[in-house]
């Protein structure tokens, strides 16, 4: 891709998120104080040129070891959890002054998991509320809610939290801003002869390879999480740069046509927030095995996922559950919401459409999964 069309993107961007990584906003176990109101100033500017700017932020945990003085983060995840409990405030105090140099307020979102996982309403809620702050030029500063997360309802890091943000709101454009200067074939810190990979239009297993090999040092992520944050954004349409926060006005050069970072291409096409909730949100409750005709219709036909297709049932779940479909060598297909319950496709895999009757005693859908209810993975083999 040409750096016109990578600029292209940057052009037509009306809603952004920015996510900043506990290594840019971090000095000496504290806050990076000279980077959050660098932050602060390159956003208002964005703002200024009628951009809604969105901050998924760590330091919290970073914020409460300094406090409580600390001489390394512990372990023990109620230490962790009472940390960032400390720190949060502390945070968001910092935020608060330095967007308020130009006259610009913040809102606290604190989330977990199960805020956007479990239920579509709360899901919605939480599009309302981040809505309504954008229309009062509000900035939505959004951390996982780590004083009470636990691995039940867990993002993961906020390089997920961010993607899934993105998803929420339909943004543009999703920024993850690091301490280096995106993702290079070996890591630059230890090592001399590596590339800056400035273009990444798939993610396979050779970039993940890469990306495993980058480890974080405050966060929890490193570079593998951000690349598997990017590969659920831009199979969404959404595309994402990761680039480094350190780097002075890093916002504005990348706005203005600088090429910075690393650019991951997204898909040609958008998915809704409905499909990306689907694909992205809810956990799986089961698992369809589908044979090679099902395949081809759900990825080369856009088709709807019919009982005859279905050779295997895993799992326990009801009508409307979310499940994953999987096809040969266990890859993962597509997400969707099922018209049947895994009891009732037993019975009816296998058959055609005009044997569910027979089999079940009524015919309430000829569709497992109809398509406007099925998202597509970014695993799967296109």
């Amino acid at each position: 891709m040409t750096r016109i069309n990578r600029q292209s993107y940057f052009n037509a961007a009306k809603r952004l998120v920015v996510k900043v990584g506990s290594n840019v906003l971090t000095a000496d176990q504290g806050l990076n104080l000279p980077v959050i109101y660098a932050l602060s100033k390159q956003i208002s500017h964005l703002m200024e040129s009628g951009i809604e700017v969105i901050l998924v932020s760590s330091g919290a945990m970073a914020s409460g070891q300094k406090k409580i003085g600390l001489a390394k983060r512990p372990d023990e995840i109620p230490k962790r959890q009472a940390m960032a409990a400390v720190g949060q405030p502390g945070l968001m105090l910092e935020y608060e002054k330095a967007f308020g140099v130009y006259d610009i307020k913040v809102a606290q979102i604190l989330l977990t998991g199960d805020d956007l996982n479990t239920s579509r309403n709360r899901y919605l809620n939480a599009r309302n509320t981040l809505n309504t702050l954008l229309s009062w030029n509000i900035i939505p500063i959004i951390n996982e809610n780590d004083t009470v997360v636990v691995d039940e309802i867990k993002f993961g890091d906020n390089d997920n939290l961010s993607a899934m943000i993105a998803f929420l709101m339909n943004a543009d454009l999703l920024i993850n801003l690091t301490d280096i200067d995106g993702l290079y074939t070996g890591d630059p810190r230890k090592q001399t002869k590596v590339e800056l990979i400035f273009e990444v239009d798939t993610i396979d297993d050779r970039i993940e390879k890469i990306a495993g090999d980058i480890p974080g040092t405050l966060g929890t992520g490193g570079m593998l999480s951000k690349i598997k944050a990017a590969a659920k954004t831009i199979n969404a349409g959404i595309p994402m740069v990761i680039a480094n926060g350190l780097k002075a006005d890093i916002l504005v050069k990348l706005f203005s046509g600088e090429a910075h970072g690393t650019f991951f291409i997204p898909a040609k096409e958008k998915l809704s927030s409905r499909k990306c909730w689907i694909g992205y949100n809810i956990k799986p409750k089961g698992i369809l095995r589908i044979d090679t005709g099902a395949v081809t219709a759900i990825l080369k036909q856009g088709k709807s996922l019919l009982p005859g297709g279905i050779i295997k049932v895993e799992g326990d779940f009801g009508v409307g559950d979310a499940v994953e479909l999987s096809g040969d060598a266990n890859s993962r297909i597509a997400v969707g919401l099922v018209n049947y319950s895994s009891l009732d496709i037993s019975k009816i895999m296998g058959c055609k459409t005009d044997q569910i009757q027979e089999c079940l005693g009524q015919k309430l859908y000829d569709e497992v999964i109809h398509r406007d209810n099925l998202t597509i993975l970014n695993e799967c083999p296109i």
